[in-house]
């Protein structure tokens, strides 16, 4: 049995990786040798999917920054504590680099003998009877445009600023987000001595020196040493309306794009995973071919959860946008008093873990 996968992203080799593991042959075709990932980036990624990541497709252990508490601020409450996530204080989400990821899945699945890597360009797209299901997570494939240019598009007119502060030493394993005035802006722990920068600026035309003196401004915890360069790339959020055409699947941000604020981007693709491979599973179990089929499935059981989600992050956006531009604390008032709600806080806490479960 052998699947196709096209794309050469953090997504393309973490489902990679989850095929070989059972045994399935994957090609991988890209257009591209050599792929950049920015050094500023990262990732983060729940307990439950973390669980799922050691067990069904790599340990990451030794490149996980875990965190034991994640807390919400905003500007129209000064320094009071909006919210507060924690579990006991045992691990509830961990922090990740980019570039450290993809190195470990790209060294892991070359040396396998399920896995294989071929470069081809748009124009050769003959391979496509060559296999029972091809996998999309290349944007920029004729596939994409062809078969997967139906989306619901929402531009955020904002820019996202990434950068890691360098800093002197200290106990780092609690994150924080403030919603500040210009957009939402994320402090995520990668060791006691860096931190990953997040900020998502609205109406942004902010230059470098601009947005180091905004995250100078609202660092209350570090005694920062550097600001590393800052890589920017515009947001918005998007859903796919069809997730697959005939033995074409198309996945990872083909699928679903979200505001960075949740940190829930890859953890979407990560669920995604788990239901592909649940699919794929019983289909071999049954000695059934892996087809159009699949796909189908797929889509049946993800397309509404994920659209759901998306909009619940979305919302989120939404409820602090509206924040943003009012002196008005009465809303922010509001989600602290519902935060001090045990129960409401551990459905909150177990959304973000584990996604939506049905």
């Amino acid at each position: 049995m052998k699947v196709c996968i096209l794309g050469n992203g953090l997504s393309s080799l973490t489902l990679a990786k989850a095929l070989v593991n059972q045994n399935i042959y994957v090609e991988l075709i890209t257009q591209k040798k050599n792929l950049k990932i920015g050094q500023s980036r990262t990732l983060g990624i729940s307990k439950s999917n973390i669980d799922f990541f050691k067990k069904n497709i790599i340990n990451i252990e030794k490149l996980l920054w875990k965190l034991k508490r994640i807390e919400i601020y905003t500007d129209n409450l000064k320094n009071e504590k909006l919210l507060n996530f924690e579990n006991n204080n045992e691990q509830i989400f961990s922090i990740i680099k980019n570039h450290e990821l993809y190195k470990v899945l790209e060294k892991d699945l070359s040396k396998n003998k399920y896995f294989t890597k071929k470069h081809l360009t748009n124009k050769n797209l003959s391979f496509v009877y060559n296999y029972g299901i091809i996998i999309n997570c290349d944007y920029f494939h004729n596939f994409t445009n062809n078969y997967f240019s139906k989306k619901i598009i929402k531009k955020y007119n904002s820019i996202a600023y990434t950068t890691t502060i360098r800093h002197k030493k200290i106990l780092n394993n609690i994150a924080s987000q403030i919603f500040t005035k210009r957009g939402p802006l994320a402090f995520l722990p990668i060791s006691n001595t860096e931190t990953s920068i997040v900020y998502s600026v609205h109406n942004s035309t902010e230059k470098e020196n601009n947005i180091s003196e905004l995250i100078k401004k609202y660092n209350f915890k570090y005694e920062i040493i550097k600001i590393d360069k800052i890589d920017s790339f515009e947001l918005k959020s998007l859903n796919l309306r069809s997730y697959y055409h005939n033995n074409i699947l198309a996945f990872g941000d083909l699928l679903h794009k979200i505001h960075p604020l949740a940190g829930q981007g890859f953890n979407m693709t990560i669920r995604d995973i788990k239901v592909l491979m649940n699919i794929i599973k019983d289909k071999l179990d049954l000695g059934l071919p892996l087809d159009s089929s699949v796909n189908k499935e797929f889509e049946k059981n993800l397309k509404h959860k994920n659209f759901i989600f998306s909009n619940g992050v979305d919302l989120i956006h939404e409820f602090f946008n509206i924040e943003r531009k009012t002196n008005n604390n009465i809303l922010s008032k509001s989600v602290q008093f519902l935060g001090k709600n045990s129960s409401v806080n551990n459905i909150f806490t177990k959304i973000a873990d584990k996604g939506i479960l049905s």
